[in-house]
């Protein structure tokens, strides 16, 4: 029996999941990630927490009789357009930026110059400029490769640097049609330290040997190209049809649809990530989970759904965020939260954040239809608002298909999928 390991380095923490050659899960586990600066956030760190979780899931195997030397396949998925700049030892030079930071104007300006009118990289929030603002802070110029968070961790496992994948490069500004950067990406960045791009789901070669010694993993183990957060849920939550479409709930909100044609419009924060010869369209609203949890803890939100009648709506027509900036289906990073007037009733202030995020939802389904794609024909639901029965309620109301929640849909086990495609 061999086995494939999935590392997700998602916004709250690390998970990590076993699954069999056919894409069962057998073991999961999950560390939080340490505590950060969040003006000065430490790569290092997220290696750290990677390095304790692979631990511990090992040990779990362990403990269930299943030797850790069966582990074959590795791969990796991290929070899209978060990166960072290393020397050629994989050491930090700077500190990361994450995938919501934003205030890159004077990036933006230049990036305007070169990058078509309509290009995924320009704006004030782009993964490009926030490549370029850590280019800058490295007044010493140590670095040697821009990586994303995957990578970061993907090129740890393999003792070498400078890979990436089609997903997570697609907004730094690769062209996974074309297999290529474009021309113009050399007037705005040092070329050299760009990553070299893969599909996802290919071979990037055997694990460090050093590496595998002091985690305990095989040192056959193979690694392969990863993904984004969102992406890797994907592959965990629904059956690679056209037409199916996931949307991930966490701390933002994540929408997917697998498409046979790309669809691609940056003025609203839409764009196609290549799985093969097929088309992940779609993108990520700031709203979500992360509005709920500042108003509700986790029992308020459990005893306050109860009490919700969804058959009816209560017409406050909210856009909840936590702060100012969205980046789909309105791509604006001045974007104001709109949740007043509030209500004196948390059960009606709750119902009301309830219904403004499944509005977004449902607006990011039909931004993709007025382009040409297709409304979904079957929605499925990851992360921790899946498990909510009330709002998923509320969603199914407002987008009128159905949905289901798939019986598997950690990105962990989605990334431990990928490393099983080729």
């Amino acid at each position: 029996m061999r086995l494939s390991l999935g590392i997700d380095i998602g916004t709250s923490g690390i998970r990590t999941a076993i699954i069999d050659m056919s894409g069962e899960p057998i073991s999961m586990m999950r560390v939080n990630h340490r505590k950060q600066n969040p003006d000065f956030i430490k790569a290092s760190y997220w290696w750290s927490s990677v390095r304790d979780c692979i631990r511990m899931q090992l040990e779990h195997l362990e403990k269930i009789n299943i030797s850790p030397k069966k582990i074959s396949h590795i791969a990796v998925d991290g929070t899209s357009g978060s990166m960072v700049l290393t020397d050629s030892n994989l050491t930090p030079v700077t500190r990361a930026l994450m995938y919501n930071s934003k205030g890159f104007e004077a990036e933006a300006s230049i990036i305007e110059k070169f990058a078509p009118s309509t290009h995924i990289t320009r704006g004030s929030s782009s993964a490009l400029g926030r490549a370029m603002r850590l280019i800058s802070e490295d007044k010493l110029n140590r670095s040697n490769y821009l990586l994303h968070q995957a990578d970061f961790i993907a090129c740890n496992l393999l003792g070498r640097g400078g890979f990436s994948d089609h997903n997570n490069a697609l907004k730094l500004g690769y062209d996974p049609e074309l297999n290529s950067w474009p021309n113009w990406i050399q007037n705005v960045i040092d070329k050299s330290l760009l990553p070299d791009v893969r599909p996802v789901g290919s071979l990037l070669g055997k694990i460090s040997l050093e590496v595998a010694d002091s985690l305990g993993l095989p040192k056959t183990a193979q690694i392969y190209a990863g993904t984004t957060d969102s992406i890797a849920a994907f592959f965990a939550t629904a059956p690679l049809k056209s037409g199916n479409a996931v949307t991930s709930l966490g701390s933002t909100l994540a929408i997917k649809v697998l498409s046979k044609t790309r669809i691609d419009d940056p003025e609203i924060g839409l764009y196609s990530h290549r799985i093969g010869d097929a088309w992940l369209v779609g993108g990520a609203s700031n709203t979500g989970g992360a509005v709920l949890a500042n108003f509700f803890t986790q029992d308020e939100l459990k005893n306050l759904s109860n009490n919700i009648d969804t058959s009816t709506h209560t017409g406050l027509n909210y856009y909840p965020l936590l702060n100012k900036g969205e980046r789909f289906p309105i791509n604006n990073p001045n974007l104001e939260p709109q949740m007043s007037p509030r209500p004196t009733s948390k059960t009606v202030f709750l119902k009301a954040i309830f219904e403004g995020i499944a509005d977004i939802e449902a607006k990011c389904y039909e931004s993709i239809k007025l382009r040409g794609g297709q409304f979904p024909d079957k929605i499925y639901t990851a992360g921790g608002g899946a498990k909510n029965q009330t709002f998923t309620n509320i969603r199914a109301n407002c987008l009128g298909v159905k949905l289901s929640q798939a019986q598997h849909s950690e990105a962990a086990i989605g990334v431990a999928r990928i490393a099983l495609l080729e």
